[in-house]
């Protein structure tokens, strides 16, 4: 959290003077929308364009006759005094009294520092103090109204956020960035921007040139595409944190997602293709167009509204696709065909479906349904598919820390394929099936020893027994498991991965292994191996 303190005494005459011209400062920036393009209402406490929530900033006041003490702390010596604290720790301070103009360079220097990029270098055009608004904010969008959503507001929630300033990629290039042009089109917007960031002499960077600049003519008129040269632009490099080259990154406006994809033609244009579904919103669907996607997609988010999710419910919504990208399409709907499929009680509510399988987010209180965070946690826990194919890109997600059940399967051998592929997973729903009823069984024995502690200290007449007893809570996520994964992998595009590893080879016929990754080794041990025929049966056996 970043606060800007003003400590003063009100006996102080350069305090009184300052006064006015503090609340005139406090008030102008404390309502601004930081994006300008945006379509936000700016709610200074729930909106996710206010300029508490972008910079995490704050205004606060200090009375140094009444906390005398909190005034040494920070080495407050004479009055009026500004302090700027990141996390507590002083960052920088200002002594005695400024007219609106240093006070607001003051102010600029550190949102600059707190956000990179993110202020005009032209200065603002301030208000006079104890006025109420300035000629900047004279023409403001009208905020999206909060309540029951009619077909209109849910539009204009959605899209008219994702609207691209002008057409974008007109030349099918991808632009040279320097800071300033970045600031621009980039940071003050909320367009989509897929960005390399590189070096010259990087051999990797040299190498996948050819087919960034392909992937940027083919997406002429249809995605913004860019690159930064990081030996030039050092200082931009290092604001957005690049640590190795190449680094590519989507951007769309304050949000970015790191690109960890091949880096071939088809798998950048694959990639940019879904930034542009990501970008034009979230899918508003019927039933019937829900089952038609099922029969695309292996992983689909589904969310849930009805007349009475706000505005807010939705914006946070609209956070969601860019970080879900490559993984699981994001839709919502408020069909009662889907409603009546899936149960649902409460709106908003939002699931994942795997292959035909719901698991729905836990969260229920509005709170939790505007928690992007906590929600995209979610999502990176469930985004896999119930038998996803394993690549460079996922090994390290899938393998960490699991029982990984592994089909080494060849995509050669067709019917084989197909068979091989409906029993992995066959075997990975009714493992689902038996957790679930083991978390119910186990959530369910939890409680009935709650109640019979209960029960026996009501018996004994013990208050402060029954005191301790109520106050147990069964929180499931306390309880150690360990995750089971169901994965295959092609067989002839990584003979010699298998090969190494497992001494197998898929000529001889599809096999599933199944590997405990804690202990670096397959079961059976490889000294031993007995492989498991592609069965259900086995496997589940």
């Amino acid at each position: 959290m970043n606060r800007l303190v003003e400590a003063f005494s009100p006996f102080c005459h350069h305090c009184k003077e300052l006064a006015p011209k503090w609340q005139t400062l406090y008030e102008f920036y404390y309502t601004s929308d930081p994006l300008p393009a945006s379509q936000e209402p700016v709610d200074s406490k729930s909106s996710l364009n206010s300029f508490t929530r972008y910079y995490d900033f704050k205004f606060a006041k200090l009375d140094c006759v009444a906390f005398g003490t909190a005034c040494s702390d920070i080495g407050v010596s004479s009055f009026p005094t500004l302090v700027l604290l990141k996390d507590g720790k002083e960052i920088k301070r200002s002594v005695g009294n400024r007219d609106m103009k240093e006070l607001s360079s003051f102010l600029e220097d550190a949102l600059e520092t707190i956000r990179p990029g993110s202020r005009s270098t032209g200065g603002l055009n301030l208000p006079k103090v104890g006025a109420s608004e300035s000629e900047n904010s004279k023409d403001v969008a009208k905020p999206l109204e909060k309540g029951v959503p009619t077909d209109e507001t849910l539009e204009r929630a959605t899209k008219d956020r994702t609207k691209p300033s002008q057409a974008p990629n007109p030349e099918g290039t991808s632009m040279k960035f320097t800071s300033e042009p970045f600031q621009k089109h980039i940071t003050r917007t909320l367009d989509s921007w897929f960005i390399k960031f590189y070096a010259p002499w990087c051999h990797h960077c040299q190498a996948m040139a050819s087919n960034w600049a392909a992937m940027a003519r083919d997406m002429k008129g249809r995605l913004n595409v860019g690159e930064v040269d990081c030996t030039v632009e050092t200082k931009l490099c290092k604001d957005v944190h690049v640590h190795s080259y190449p680094t590519m990154v989507l951007f769309k406006g304050t949000e970015r997602v790191l690109y960890e994809g091949l880096r071939g033609v088809g798998d950048l244009i694959d990639y940019a293709e879904k930034a542009i579904d990501a970008s034009n919103g979230v899918q508003n669907v019927t039933a019937f167009q829900f089952e038609e996607l099922e029969k695309k997609e292996e992983v689909l988010f589904l969310y849930f509204y009805d007349q009475a999710t706000t505005s807010e419910d939705l914006q946070a919504l609209e956070r969601l696709p860019l970080g879900s990208i490559g993984h699981g399409k994001v839709v919502k709907t408020n069909d009662p065909a889907l409603i009546k499929r899936y149960k649902i009680t409460t709106w908003p509510r939002l699931l994942v479906s795997r292959d035909g399988k719901p698991t729905v987010f836990d969260g229920l209180s509005p709170a939790d349904m505007r928690d992007v965070p906590r929600l995209t946690r979610w999502m990176q826990s469930v985004w896999q598919p119930l038998v996803p194919e394993l690549t460079a890109a996922n090994a390290r997600d899938l393998m960490n820390r699991k029982f990984v059940v592994l089909g080494i399967l060849s995509r050669e051998r067709s019917d084989e394929f197909a068979i091989a592929k409906r029993e992995i997973k066959n075997a990975a729903i009714e493992w689902m099936d038996k957790q679930a009823q083991a978390f119910q069984l186990e959530r369910q024995e939890l409680r009935d020893a709650k109640q019979l502690r209960i029960e026996e200290a009501e018996d004994r007449n013990d208050q402060r027994a029954l005191r301790n007893a109520k106050l147990i809570r069964i929180n499931m996520d306390d309880i150690e498991r360990k995750d089971v994964a169901f994965a295959w992998v092609d067989g002839v595009f990584w003979e010699r991965w298998v090969r190494t590893t497992f001494g197998i080879s898929v000529k001889d016929g599809e096999k599933v292994i199944i590997m405990d990754e804690d202990a670096s080794c397959p079961w059976p041990a490889i000294g031993n191996l007995k492989l498991i025929e592609v069965a259900e049966s086995a496997i589940l056996g």
